[in-house]
């Protein structure tokens, strides 16, 4: 049976894109790229970032994707700290970081497909490959494909960001063919994925967990549909017309989905939906079950980290026993609770989670070996999040331990808030974050996305929140904008909307 990628009018056979990957693979080698170094993308979902994922394991090279969303001076940053012997990048994407190209890396150029280009406004002209500037069609077609045996598998270095500091280069370890196979069997376990299939690529792929559903999903054999970027009914429409039967997706596509006028929802076929997965970022427990009440037992979660994998799962029917979980552990995985001095503590209280990787080859930050140790202990790794572990084995989320407000000496976890404001009328998205305070070091903001015609006060905010939260809880400023800074996701920039609190202070704790 044979297996096509397809990106709005292009359709290619999955033998072809292998084969293309393996054209990629020679060229790499042609400039330098060998067995364990690294080459750079700066592309948005196309089939030739699916070439270049094949090119990387071919060639023993670690592929490097950076996020397009990145600004010139970040996107410098991660292309020279990667220690990238190639850049591949989409034309459109070129202007904005031409300027922090390290000198001497040859620098390759795809042309911008016209349904990616127009998915983001971009001028067609500068979706071409610029006069003077290696086309990559062009270069990769002019290279035999690579054969032989391949080196081990090294995979993609993905680029971590916190809240202070450069991003870290997440390095693995070469992976071996029986772990490669072990790795295959947890991803059938966690994001359930099978052969045949008809998957739906909805989020980045320079992100860890939908880089890895692509790649998954390429292994096994699956009709695989690149979407250019989300759209609520878009999305539906996709569903309807193609079948979709596998997705990844980011609780913030549930909010906007929900958010369609209902005759929209109605309009679509889902039925051939079996599996679909979301992780990355608590969900509301409100919105989720209205997810699983209107597309079925289908909604998967997860929890893990770019460090450690995919650690916990939980399907439909336990999360509705038990809301707000994001599962139990995996065969092969343990989580613990640690408090701030290192004690573990019992079931049901709350601390920073640590855990074990499954079996996921062990990493180290590129450049910085020493930042491992920051987020080590006993053996296990954390990823900031608080959260404790009920009674039953199930994990819950508090929030994420940066992402945490002090204010007073009291710990106060945005996600609830959001939560709270998530189900008020008229709140078409938000953001909660701590902003400086004289006397109690932190209080709290919130930021508000109103829906259209929407009349909402921050009075009127405050005093709904006060019926659903603590009073200690209820932010003391509200903001509203007409739209909040996201990701291609629709995740929010939320370090765009404090920074400029604490950059007013002159300080950042």
């Amino acid at each position: 049976m044979t297996f096509h990628v397809y990106s709005g009018p292009r359709k290619v056979a999955m033998d072809q894109v292998s084969l293309n990957g393996a054209k990629t693979a020679a060229g790499l080698q042609a400039l330098g790229v060998g067995d364990g170094d690294s080459f750079a993308t700066f592309m948005r979902n196309d089939i030739a970032m699916l070439e270049t994922k094949i090119a990387g394991n071919l060639a023993g090279a670690y592929a490097v994707p950076v996020n397009w969303h990145a600004t010139a001076e970040e996107a410098g940053y991660m292309f020279t700290d990667s220690g990238a012997k190639v850049i591949i990048i989409h034309a459109d994407l070129l202007p904005g970081v031409a300027s922090h190209l390290p000198p001497g890396v040859p620098v390759v150029v795809c042309a911008t497909p016209p349904e990616i280009g127009g998915a983001y406004g971009a001028l067609p002209e500068l979706c071409e490959v610029p006069d003077g500037m290696v086309d990559y069609e062009v270069w990769r077609d002019g290279f035999e494909p690579l054969t032989g045996q391949p080196p081990l598998e090294r995979g993609s270095m993905i680029y971590t960001s916190g809240t202070t500091g450069n991003p870290k280069g997440v390095r693995r370890e070469p992976t071996s063919a029986d772990r490669q196979a072990r790795i295959v069997e947890l991803a059938l376990r966690s994001f359930g994925i099978r052969p045949g299939g008809t998957v739906a690529m909805t989020g980045p792929m320079y992100h860890s967990a939908p880089g890895a559903y692509a790649s998954i999903a390429m292994a096994l054999g699956n009709d695989i549909h690149l979407l250019p970027r989300f759209d609520p009914e878009g999305l539906l429409q996709a569903i309807d017309e193609h079948k979709i039967s596998h997705m990844h997706v980011v609780p913030t596509m549930f909010m906007r989905m929900l958010r369609l006028p209902e005759a929209v929802k109605a309009k679509y076929d889902l039925s051939s939906l079996v599996h679909v997965i979301h992780g990355a970022a608590p969900c509301p427990p409100e919105a989720k079950k209205r997810m699983i009440e209107w597309w079925g037992d289908v909604i998967f979660e997860y929890y893990g980290s770019t460090e450690a994998g995919i650690v916990t799962v939980v399907n439909s029917v336990d999360w509705m026993t038990k809301p707000g979980t994001v599962g139990r552990p995996l065969d092969g995985t343990t989580v613990r609770i640690y408090d701030d001095d290192a004690n573990i503590l019992s079931t049901g209280e709350s601390g920073e989670i640590y855990m074990t990787m499954n079996d996921l080859s062990d990493f180290t930050y590129h450049n910085k070996d020493d930042k491992r140790a920051e987020i080590e202990r006993d053996g296990m790794v954390t990823n900031g999040d608080v959260g404790y572990v009920d009674e039953d084995g199930y994990v819950f989320l508090n929030d994420r331990k940066r992402d945490m407000i002090i204010s007073g000496g009291v710990n106060i976890y945005p996600a609830e808030i959001e939560a709270a404001l998530q189900d008020m009328p008229g709140v078409q998205d938000c953001a909660v974050f701590g902003i400086p305070h004289e006397d109690f070091g932190e209080s709290i903001a919130a930021a508000i996305e109103p829906q259209p015609g929407a009349s909402l006060t921050p009075e009127g905010v405050k005093e709904y929140l006060k019926l659903h939260i603590s009073a200690y809880k209820v932010p003391r400023e509200v903001t509203f904008h007409d739209a909040m800074p996201r990701e291609d996701t629709g995740k929010i920039f939320k370090r765009k909307l404090r920074q400029p609190y604490w950059d007013e202070a002159g300080r950042q704790i």
